[in-house]
């Protein structure tokens, strides 16, 4: 294999962070770089890395980067590889929050925001079909999504549903998955360490933030909550995300923070860097930087601490498990996301016809940005 230098690996991802639209999407794209480009891991072990970021939280796509930088560099490659992938939506999304809040006043962006705020409700609820008809499989199935559902939408904490339906899914859910090694490769003790000096890091970031601005120090805190129970991918973060920001603190109103979340569809990445916009919404410009930092760190160290043990990770029966309830209770809670989103919303015909239109676009497995796109044109035009 291929020993890449870090800025080679840090320009790579940052190219693919460009266009990184779609989430997981994203993924057979870095393996076409990664493996079959530059040869810089092997297909046995891109399996293994792609199953082993399933299972642990975080950002698919961004993990699976880091997982490449880590494998074929260690420690700094890891951290390369993330920051390039990441920083293209990063700067994208620092700049449409600056523009949002500078003028939102503006009749025509609170047009086009209303009609964006439509196509989120309807990508939300798609979303929920879309999980139900790939988890939804059994009576037990739809048992824990409903009750993670019904929790959400009585302002119940979403964390406390996640973890719940994880636990009944270890001793209700069957496991049927083949069991049969993916080749690992051993990696030694070295990503181990390396994340336990990233995490004396974020430990003194945090210190840090809490000497200086208490407010910030909250800020940061709670995205790595939210980061740290994001399993199954950055949809996760929607319903945790609303309810600590919108329902318990009250930084963002319903709508606004759809508003950011329609930001995090028009720019690459993964759709958990709508934290950024919350961050520039609390504490401007330093916020959005402690929110990114905060939201993306503790996923990339339990990556690196999880790599030396990936195969007797991903054949746990009992991580499956985990894994699929917590796929399970993404269901119920992102339908409650759509119901809620929904009652922020002044209806009337036209504005139904255009949820409706959005929600059968996406269906058909139209581009998403091409949908939100149309959308804030449409309303521009319409409200």
């Amino acid at each position: 294999m291929n020993r890449p230098g870090l800025i080679e690996l840090f320009l790579s991802f940052l190219r693919l962070g460009l266009t990184a639209f779609g989430g997981p999407a994203m993924v057979p794209y870095i393996r076409a770089l990664a493996v079959d480009r530059k040869q810089w891991i092997g297909e046995d072990s891109f399996r293994l890395g792609t199953a082993l970021t399933q299972i642990l939280p975080g950002a698919t796509a961004m993990q699976v980067a880091a997982y490449v930088g880590l494998r074929s560099r260690g420690g700094p490659g890891a951290l390369a590889a993330y920051a390039g992938f990441s920083l293209p939506a990063f700067l994208l999304m620092l700049g449409l929050s600056v523009i949002y809040f500078a003028a939102r006043d503006v009749a025509a962006i609170t047009a086009a925001f209303a009609g964006l705020q439509l196509v989120i409700t309807a990508l939300i609820a798609n979303a929920a079909v879309n999980f139900a008809r790939r988890y939804l499989d059994t009576p037990a199935a739809w048992l824990l999504a409903g009750g993670a559902g019904l929790w959400l939408v009585f302002k119940g904490n979403p964390i406390l549903a996640l973890a719940g339906v994880c636990l009944l899914a270890v001793f209700l859910l069957r496991d049927d998955q083949d069991t049969a090694p993916l080749g690992e490769h051993a990696v030694g003790r070295g990503p181990l360490h390396f994340a336990g000096w990233l995490l004396l890091g974020l430990l003194a970031f945090l210190a840090a933030l809490y000497a200086v601005n208490p407010a910030l120090f909250r800020l940061g805190l709670l995205m790595v909550k939210i980061d740290c129970f994001a399993f199954g991918g950055g949809y996760v973060s929607v319903p945790l995300m609303l309810h600590e920001v919108v329902e318990v603190r009250g930084w963002l109103s319903g709508p606004e923070f759809m508003d950011g979340i329609a930001l995090g569809q028009v720019t690459p990445g993964p759709i958990v860097m709508t934290g950024a916009f919350v961050g520039y919404a609390v504490a401007g410009l330093v916020g959005a930087v402690v929110a990114a930092v905060t939201v993306f760190a503790p996923s990339l160290i339990i990556l690196c601490a999880a790599t030396p043990f990936a195969d007797r990770v991903v054949h746990s029966a009992v991580a499956r498990r985990v894994l699929r309830g917590s796929l399970i209770s993404l269901v119920g809670l992102m339908g409650a996301v759509a119901v809620r989103f929904g009652l922020d919303i002044d209806w009337s015909a036209a504005r139904a016809v255009l949820a409706l239109g959005a929600f059968y676009a996406l269906n058909r497995k139209v581009d998403i940005l091409w949908v939100v796109l149309a959308g804030a044109g449409l309303g521009a035009l319409l409200f």
